[in-house]
């Protein structure tokens, strides 16, 4: 394990409107507020959206297996906020349901809000955290 020790910075609290897409406001928040190290979390509603739910084996590169959120569907996620080169990069696991449905995974494309989703967004000062390229996974990575 590799870590490192940082603060608490700003802190955030941001209302995500009906149709909206969370994953590019958030980046886009990340660059107009210079966020370059930040945990958030949301709550709230999304009618549209695709997430992986797990690689299909332990093979490397992984082959993700893709789902799709259909109509409005409550969400609980969590995530973080780390830059690739000139560009923030989110990364966002959530629990997405709508009646006796319940499914986990990484958002990755095209969420749409519904109605409201509500954020909070805490910046992590005095790290030096970014993401690269992984050789072994192909995946954009965490490095500490």
């Amino acid at each position: 394990m590799k870590y490192q020790t940082g603060k608490t910075g700003r802190i955030f609290v941001a209302k995500f409107e009906d149709g909206e897409d969370p994953l590019i406001e958030l980046t886009e928040l990340a660059k107009k507020e210079n966020i370059h190290s930040a945990v958030f979390w949301l709550i709230g509603g999304l009618k549209e959206g695709k997430f992986v739910v797990g690689p299909e084996d332990d093979s490397l590169p992984p082959r993700p297996i893709w789902r799709e959120i259909k109509g409005n569907n409550e969400i609980l996620g969590t995530g973080t906020i780390f830059w690739h080169n000139d560009e923030p990069k989110v990364h966002l696991h959530g629990v997405y349901g709508r009646e006796d449905s319940v499914k986990m995974g990484c958002l990755r494309e095209n969420p749409e809000v519904f109605l409201v989703l509500e954020s909070i967004i805490m910046e992590i000062t005095d790290v030096k955290v970014t993401r690269e390229i992984d050789d072994k996974s192909k995946m954009i990575l965490m490095k500490v």
